[in-house]
């Protein structure tokens, strides 16, 4: 039996198939940094399998049943849940613990911890360097830069507050001459607005940053308002950049050292 535990990435979904090919592409950059450990891939909607369907399959394989899969990929006990949010909104607080939770309590053979969200962490500021960098801009060019960091969105005020704190030490740490956050949904401003007043305070040049992971429809939305909106650059989104894999690696082994000092906080004993 491996002592570690399986590694469960949780993503929303979409019905937009770069969405699933991007996550799929992230979970190979951590599975080649971190050779043996089992890496699992499981959606909330849209696309399958399902987080429900995929505990219950690594149940079945912890009791050996006929499900069990390959040759030693019996005796899995542990799953460490991990959301592939950036920010701690609806589905990190409610949706997902109640898919958890269910889960939990229906196959006891399985001992489930959730991971803490993505953000914030300076990994995620390197990633979106990296990525702006991709587009020609870098912190410290002599053109001044001001960055729109454009977020999907939530009505949730922590991740709003989140996303403002993140876009002011983005600020503090990499001298860009400004950073402001927006929003393709739910919140104000929209990237397009954003982009608006850098230029109206003058700001030479304008790059907007997707905060997003993956594409798909809001994603989109921030594209097109970047374009609407006459921005220099348009970065693109974090991906499978290999900051955002070690901040994978880095939250499962939280998660994990948790569990060795018998932190009590796993959904099931």
């Amino acid at each position: 039996m491996d002592p570690r535990p399986t590694l469960l990435v949780i993503a929303h979904g979409s019905r937009d198939p770069r969405h699933a090919a991007t996550v799929s592409a992230l979970c190979a950059r951590v599975r080649a940094l971190r050779p043996g450990l089992r890496v699992e891939v499981g959606y909330l909607d849209f696309n399958a399998p399902r987080v429900p369907r995929l505990l219950e399959r690594l149940s079945a394989e912890a009791a050996g049943g006929p499900a069990g899969g390959p040759a030693g990929r019996r005796g899995v006990r542990e799953v460490v849940a991990l959301p592939l949010l950036l920010t701690r909104a609806f589905h990190a607080k409610s949706d997902i613990p109640a898919v958890l939770r269910e889960a939990a309590g229906r196959l006891p053979l399985l001992s489930i911890r959730q991971a803490a969200v993505l953000g914030p962490s300076p990994l995620l500021m390197a990633a979106l360097e990296r990525r702006l960098a991709q587009a020609g801009v870098r912190p410290g060019d002599p053109r001044p830069t001001g960055v729109v960091l454009a977020s999907a969105g939530s009505s949730d005020p922590e991740a709003g507050a989140a996303l403002a704190e993140t876009a002011r030490e983005w600020r503090r740490t990499a001298g860009w001459c400004a950073v402001r956050p927006a929003f393709a949904s739910a919140s104000l401003p929209r990237t397009a607005d954003a982009v608006r007043e850098l230029r109206a305070e003058g700001v030479e040049r304008v790059a907007v940053a997707p905060y997003v992971i993956a594409p798909g429809f809001l994603p989109d939305r921030i594209a097109a308002g970047a374009r609407e909106a006459g921005a220099d650059v348009l970065a693109p989104v974090l991906g499978d950049a290999p900051e955002m894999a070690r901040l994978l690696l880095r939250r499962y082994d939280d998660a994990a050292a948790d569990r060795a000092r018998g932190d009590r906080t796993a959904l099931s004993a």
